[in-house]
């Protein structure tokens, strides 16, 4: 798989948020496809999101190699992929997001049915790719373009108060989240959550209170805390609720 950095081509992308709302190596790599029952997402994906794995970006989603997973911190990434047949596949591509690990025969991306149609040049072309099962792709990351912010969810496997379990979501796409960590009042001191898989942090016996979270993010040759006063799981918090924080990376 190293290989195919070798054949990376510099491509020119506009910086407007951050520097990594678009990265801008080209790689080379395979691509191939799973299905279910409705063509979209696998929501027991190693991300942890659940059906929000299943239904984001339309179901155009992927699992990725080892290598692009990074231990669950690629999670939420997105990628422009593009099949390099040019009789059969589109100049564009597809933006898929990662919500799971895989890989196989050189494999980089398993995509889902919608997102593998994608690739297609036309609808009607989608079948021959189907047939082939494994093609030859470009790929580079790339800003999800949510258009929304960071939002934290309290992961139905966290038990008030002992132990606090988080999701991440709408990280962005084009940045990594290495890091997270709640602030504690009463010792004035940021303490550190483990990843517990994928995009799903925990932490036994959490400070009581108001808990403010902030993100390390890894975003191209930066990397950089974040945060912000909207920030914040709640004294009281409980499993199943979403804090929309006002943070928003590329």
């Amino acid at each position: 798989m190293e290989n195919s950095l070798k054949h990376c081509t510099l491509q020119l992308c506009l910086i407007l948020i951050l520097p990594a709302l678009c990265y801008s190596q080209t790689y080379v790599s395979k691509a191939a496809y799973y299905n279910t029952a409705d063509g979209m997402g696998n929501q027991s994906g190693a991300c942890g999101y659940e059906e929000y794995g299943r239904t984001v970006n339309n179901g155009e989603v992927c699992a990725v190699s080892r290598r692009l997973f990074k231990n669950g911190a690629s999670c939420g990434g997105c990628y422009q992929v593009r099949c390099r047949n040019q009789g059969l596949c589109s100049q564009e591509g597809v933006k898929v997001m990662a919500t799971d690990h895989g890989e196989g025969n050189g494999t980089d991306f398993i995509l889902s049915y919608r997102g593998f149609a994608k690739l297609a040049k036309q609808s009607s072309m989608a079948q021959v790719l189907f047939a082939k099962g494994t093609v030859d792709v470009e790929y580079r990351r790339v800003s999800c373009r949510y258009g929304s912010n960071i939002r934290v969810k309290i992961h139905e496997h966290s038990k008030y108060p002992d132990y606090l379990s988080l999701v991440v979501t709408n990280q962005g796409g084009a940045s990594d989240i290495l890091a997270l960590e709640v602030y504690e009042e009463e010792t004035s001191s940021w303490i550190s959550m483990s990843r517990a898989y994928g995009a799903v942090w925990d932490l036994s016996n959490p400070p009581n209170g108001d808990l403010q979270v902030r993100f390390l993010i890894s975003a191209a040759a930066e990397t950089k805390w974040v945060q912000s006063e909207r920030a914040v799981i709640p004294a009281e918090w409980t499993v199943g609720e979403t804090i929309e924080t006002d943070i928003q990376v590329s």
